[in-house]
């Protein structure tokens, strides 16, 4: 018998028509001693089943115990680390671990209670913040605090609630060893809920899936021998071929085929791309398949009141038609920055971006950009929400012409049966879907995508991953992405282009990324060259994290495709 026990477990929510099922016959032993990460996409019960572990929540049918006897409700022994810290504003680090301690321990003395709390702090490395009170602490220690606080009431279980979700990519990488090293120490039981594998790999003893229907899915042993060092898993070939298993179990139960579209895209033509005369044809005939698109000596400078800041310095990079870049650095390396230059949404302060051998001046529909915010229209539909692009850029398009080119785009995103519903009754991952569906369906000569599924879960990020190169194989248009994530920069892009740290942040690397496509996620992870072009980008993120500035591996005056 384990130290939790589930039996026979359902719970639903709702009567009636309006009741929906969320867990459906759990039997599950937690080991004492165990770290068990629960693994699956939104809205398969992962919530719901700790917060039945809590006792937070009752089952509907079945009988969850702790040491064999039934959970009836909160414990101190259940230690609960919630995705949202909530920690009392007006209370300082101390003293917000010290209503833990204080709950849990009223008869200690003074001396003894301050020891417990010292160690707790110390422990998630917040000594030197100990009298700061939460509005002046960064997103990561304020979570940390809330580790700090769980730990203190000495819990024989430590249930963690995605507690690492909210955090940029950085922050959550550092917590997560810590919160491995606190169980190394301790042998706590832990029960993590998460929506990355690799977090999972890294933290589990055993890893288990959550079917999108409620059951529990497949298992994973993970045999891969501790301490597990995070930059050497690259090269660990247990964690490459566990990291494939999990992915494709998951892709395969999450991800559901979709059914081919009916409907064939008109033969008409989108303003910008109406054939020009023979004469200008041949003159731009050098500049349409080869630099398309260049930056030349792009450079983004903000007056400030200490004079003025160089954001971008001589940015310069030349993409052929057809080319697909990623975009990646540490946050505030200019990114977005160059992004929206190139959009026409923020002005050049010096140097020119050309497209199709024209100085880009201001936004226009032939540079459709995809932003992490979709920015819908919330009370019009996916049509109409599409439409509203269409109309501009197909003038000489029938009105039924223009409705099959929203209709097929909607269809590659997978959107068939939601083409009438209103945006305010979408999810974040539909919304972005009609994004991506508006973006392509203007026919542009660029596609620009600002960190497009920032703000959607890994598991989401996969699936709109797998539509945009889809429907991208589909057009070929030249598409620029800014991203964090490196498995994503691979996926996409012909070549990865890495900014240094701002200010003052240009083009340190450049990696060609010579993988077959179509691509898919499935493919690349079992690709034999796959994990030699992430190490490369890892590296050179690794030398300009926490702030470095090293010198550029490369800074040349323009960098062409090959």
């Amino acid at each position: 018998m384990g130290i939790l026990s589930f039996k026979n477990v359902s719970k639903g929510f709702g009567d009636g028509e309006h009741r929906a099922e969320v867990l459906k016959n759990i039997s599950l032993e937690v080991a004492e001693g165990e770290f068990l990460v629960l693994l699956g996409f939104s809205g398969t019960g992962k919530t719901t089943l700790i917060n039945l572990m809590a006792g937070l929540e009752k089952p509907s049918e079945g009988i969850v115990t702790f040491k064999e006897e039934e959970i009836t409700g909160p414990g101190p022994e259940r230690g609960v680390i919630f995705q949202n810290y909530s920690l009392m504003p007006w209370l300082t680090v101390d003293q917000n671990v010290g209503l833990a301690v204080e709950t849990i321990f009223p008869r200690l003395s003074k001396a003894a209670k301050q020891e417990k709390i010292d160690r707790y702090v110390r422990m998630v490395g917040l000594s030197h913040a100990r009298m700061r009170r939460p509005a002046e602490l960064s997103g990561g220690m304020r979570q940390r605090v809330n580790v700090a606080r769980a730990l203190a009431m000495n819990p024989e279980v430590l249930l963690l609630d995605e507690p690492l979700s909210a955090l940029d990519a950085l922050t959550r990488a550092n917590l997560a060893d810590e919160i491995e090293h606190i169980w190394e120490a301790d042998k706590k039981t832990c029960v993590l809920i998460t929506n990355d594998v690799d977090e999972a790999i890294l933290l589990a003893d055993r890893i288990i899936a959550l079917n999108p229907d409620g059951t529990l899915g497949q298992e994973f042993k993970v045999s891969i021998p501790r301490p597990r060092d995070r930059g050497a898993m690259n090269h660990n070939e247990m964690f490459h071929a566990l990291r494939a298993q999990v992915t494709n179990y998951l892709m395969d139960v999450g991800i559901k085929a979709k059914a081919e579209g009916s409907k064939r895209l008109p033969n008409v033509t989108a303003i910008h791309n109406q054939i020009v005369p023979a004469a200008v044809e041949r003159a731009q005939e050098g500049l349409i398949d080869q630099k398309f698109l260049t930056f030349e000596g792009l450079h983004k400078i903000y007056p400030t009141p200490k004079g003025p800041l160089t954001v971008v310095e001589d940015f310069s990079l030349k993409l052929n038609r057809g080319e697909f870049i990623s975009l990646i650095g540490h946050s505030g390396c200019g990114k977005s920055t160059v992004l929206t230059m190139a959009a026409g949404l923020n002005d050049i302060s010096k140097g020119v971006i050309k497209l199709d051998g024209y100085e880009v001046r201001g936004a226009d529909p032939e540079r459709a950009v995809v932003f992490q915010s979709p920015n819908l229209f919330p009370w019009l539909t996916a049509k109409e929400n599409v439409a509203i692009g269409v109309d501009k850029v197909y003038p000489g398009a029938s009105l039924s012409e223009r409705q099959d080119v929203i209709e097929y785009y909607l269809e590659k995103v997978g959107l068939a049966d939601a083409m009438d519903k209103p945006a305010v009754d979408m999810s974040n991952g539909m919304k972005q879907r009609v994004g991506i569906a508006r973006a392509f369906a203007l026919s542009p000569k660029l596609l620009l995508l600002d960190e497009p599924f920032g703000m959607l879960d890994s598991l989401t990020r996969w699936e709109l991953q797998e539509v945009l190169m889809e429907v991208w194989e589909r057009t070929k248009v030249t598409a620029i992405c800014v991203t964090h994530d490196v498995d994503e920069a691979i996926l996409l892009a012909d070549r990865v282009v890495m900014m240094t740290n701002g200010p003052q942040a240009t083009i340190g690397h450049i990696t060609n990324v010579d993988l077959p496509r179509p691509r898919t996620r499935k493919a690349l992870l079992e690709h034999p060259d796959y994990y030699a072009y992430r190490q490369e980008v890892l590296d050179f993120l690794e030398e300009y994290e926490h702030g470095a500035k090293p010198k550029a591996k490369t800074a040349p005056k323009a960098i062409a495709a090959e």
